[in-house]
């Protein structure tokens, strides 16, 4: 059982809408899910999403799931769904000299705690992929791989999925010599192969190991550790 607010839980096995049901049961609707894609990447900007599915039977998304788990044929299918039945939506995007500034866990809660502020439609209660977020005046909760367990928040991480790899479509139109419409930015051994050929362009993240590498600038301690990023996120497939 996930214990939630005044007492109410969620069973393991109450479904993808198991959290939002409980939550309006408490009067705590409508909820808000917000998660973020390109965290990992070493290009590109880091987008951010929230969503708020209606209660019943149109805030069930046909085939919604995990933005990560969908082939990207199915994950445009139920970004253009989410995008019909939803009852608000909103999308941030982080370029990469901010997020070089910022940092990119900074970069990361405040481009969450904008995309639910930027909703059309107040929250009664909040839900995060993993991360919390503070300062935004509902009761919330950071759910440890809640794309894969609450339907607001998979809907979020489909929305902030497919925004972002159309837009590093576009950027492949433009820098087609890094391949950033196969590994939208990631940094798999194609990209690093390109990044050591090419150098990297003004949509690289210059606070990553391999792109200051690729730059010859020197590796500094707040320099992020694009390995770790690679196992923690690339093992789940994002950047297919």
């Amino acid at each position: 059982m996930i214990v939630l607010p005044r007492g109410t839980a969620v069973r393991r096995d109450s479904g993808l809408y198991g959290y939002e049901r409980a939550l309006a049961r408490c009067g705590l609707a409508p909820v808000a899910g917000a998660d973020e894609a390109g965290r990992g990447a070493c290009a590109g900007p880091l987008v951010a999403a929230a969503v708020i599915l209606p209660e019943g039977k149109r805030g069930e998304v046909p085939g919604l799931a995990d933005s990560k788990l969908l082939r990207p044929a199915a994950r445009e299918k139920v970004y253009e769904q989410v995008r019909r039945r939803a009852a608000a939506v909103s999308v941030v995007v982080i370029p990469p000299d901010e997020i070089d500034r910022v940092g990119l866990h900074r970069s990361n809660v405040a481009a969450l705690r904008r995309a639910l502020a930027r909703l059309t439609l107040p929250a009664g209660y909040v839900l995060t992929d993993g991360f919390p977020v503070a300062g935004l005046g509902v009761p919330g909760l950071a759910v440890w791989k809640g794309d894969r367990v609450a339907a607001c928040i998979a809907a979020a991480s489909v929305v902030a999925k497919v925004t972002r790899d159309r837009m590093m479509a576009e950027l492949h139109e433009q820098y087609p010599q890094y391949g950033f419409d196969e590994h939208k930015g990631y940094c798999t051994a194609e990209h690093n192969a390109a990044l050591a050929a090419h150098g990297p362009c003004a949509h690289h993240r210059f606070s990553y190991v391999n792109v200051r590498t690729a730059a010859g600038l020197r590796v500094t301690a707040g320099t992020v550790d694009d390995n770790a990023l690679i196992a923690e996120e690339m093992g789940e497939g994002e950047y297919r």
